[in-house]
């Protein structure tokens, strides 16, 4: 039976462990991406909570299904002006931005 203890750390120290300290070039690369990770989840969920495809999404926003697809999968890059137009033209929503320091 192992009987070693393991130390419970916070997220915050799992990330510094494994990607290093805020700022770093590593874990600011890691943050972007988990940003932009969970935009996707978060437009796959409204999609899916207003029972639309990504087709229809797509139609009612003006843009492709395509690319519907890749900003849900973390594939592409999302300029704001279209995350506003989504937001507005296909959920019928507004789109409030914050900012950490």
């Amino acid at each position: 039976m192992n009987t070693q203890k393991t130390k419970i750390v916070t997220f915050e120290a799992h990330l510094d462990r494994e990607y290093g300290a805020r700022g770093t070039k590593k874990r600011e690369k890691y943050e972007h991406g988990f940003e932009a990770f969970k935009l996707g989840v978060m437009l796959q969920e409204l999609r899916a909570k207003n029972n639309m495809t990504q087709q229809q999404l797509a139609e009612k926003c003006g843009t492709t299904k395509n690319y519907i697809s890749r900003i849900e999968n973390d594939a592409s890059d999302i300029r704001l002006s279209t995350l506003m137009r989504i937001i507005q033209q296909g959920f019928g929503g507004r789109l409030h931005l914050s900012i950490q320091m």
